[in-house]
């Protein structure tokens, strides 16, 4: 009996190290693979990849990396841009070349060229740098319009995050009509929000549909740690369209005002007023020759505060510079104004204070 179990025992031992010794032969032997592998075919791209690939190919030639240097705090900066037409026009930030004593572009086949800033609109965050040598090579970018876009639509941003250039994401319009605070109080409306990644670098870039049109120029985050955390924003091409031939033109944007200095919101908080305290009336101006009266900081006494144009109540100057832009320059625009408890219109004509 015990011979039997014996055996059976010596049988069972020699199964399992059969058992062993064959799978370490199968493993080592037949399925390592220990020469490069046959590549599996892939078959067609997705269509929506295809797309893709299509948009990026056509449209990044027309998108630029923009080197700049102060040579006063010995600072230099970077960003994006797109090409506007063939007399070498780029449209980019003007955050981008703001205080910038050189500019230099790198185009789409790798040359740097040396450019110089014509026109700055420092209330878009806009500006056109012209390049210096152009020599056939560069590729205008398609436009499109701003004005029938919808939330949810596909977006393509082109541009040169933290210094790696010619980057692609994707996403969707996440929202329309945001409001962007700008330089001078001033903001920009109609501005688009988007989740595709848009980081440090990407100033200036476009923003593309999905048939590789211009639809906006990328120009901010919202972030806590300046990367990209999925809300970034575009000035409007419609707005783009707009005032880039003027600055081509002109050097500069009309800016419309009404020639006065008004108090700090914050400051006018404090003192309980909503509305916009005129601190200042500047000599000669069209608010001067409408009669408003500027606060007496003597004597303690506020003066006109503005809390109406024609009819559209207005808290800040954002709000009120928006009211006078829609007027435009030469129109006459009704001014609600309070003084002491007194309520009273007044016609001014809205002014180039630029």
């Amino acid at each position: 009996m015990n011979r039997r179990w014996g055996l059976f025992a010596v049988i069972w031992l020699l199964i399992l190290a059969t058992i062993y010794i064959g799978d370490r032969f199968i493993r080592d032997i037949l399925l390592t693979d220990d020469a490069p592998r046959a590549v599996t075919p892939r078959g067609d791209l997705a269509r929506f990849e295809q797309s893709t690939v299509t948009l990026f190919e056509e449209a990044s030639p027309s998108v630029v990396y923009i080197f700049t240097e102060n040579r006063g705090s010995r600072g230099s900066g970077a960003g994006s841009g797109l090409v506007w037409d063939r007399a070498g026009h780029v449209v980019t930030n003007f955050h981008v070349v703001r205080g910038a004593d050189s500019v230099r572009v790198r185009l789409d086949d790798g040359e740097a060229v040396q450019a110089a800033t014509i026109g700055t609109a420092p209330d878009y965050d806009l500006a056109v740098v012209r390049l210096r040598e152009t020599r056939g090579r560069i590729r205008p970018i398609p436009i499109g319009t701003s004005g029938d876009l919808k939330v949810g639509q596909s977006v393509f941003a082109i541009g040169n995050p933290f210094g790696l250039s010619r980057t692609l994401t994707t996403g969707v319009i996440s929202a329309l009509n945001r409001r962007l605070p700008t330089s001078n109080d001033r903001e920009v409306r109609g501005v688009i929000q988007t989740d595709a990644a848009i980081n440090p670098g990407n100033s200036g870039g476009p923003l593309l549909d999905s048939a590789g049109r211009l639809i906006g120029v990328n120009t901010a985050i919202l972030s806590d740690t300046g990367a990209s955390s999925g809300i970034g924003f575009a000035v409007p091409v419609d707005i783009v369209n707009r005032i880039v031939p003027r600055l081509i033109r002109d050097g500069a944007v009309p800016r419309p005002g009404i020639g006065i200095v008004v108090m700090r919101e914050d400051s006018a908080a404090r003192l309980g007023v909503a509305g916009l305290v005129v601190s200042r009336v500047l000599p000669g101006s069209e608010a001067e020759k409408a009669g408003l009266k500027a606060a007496d900081l003597e004597r303690q006494l506020l003066g006109d505060v503005i809390v109406r144009v024609n009819g559209v109540p207005v808290r800040s100057v954002s709000e009120f510079a928006a009211e006078l832009s829609q007027a435009g320059i030469g129109a006459q625009v009704e001014l609600t104004v309070v003084n002491r408890g007194h309520q009273r219109s007044v016609w001014v004509t809205v002014m180039d204070i630029s």
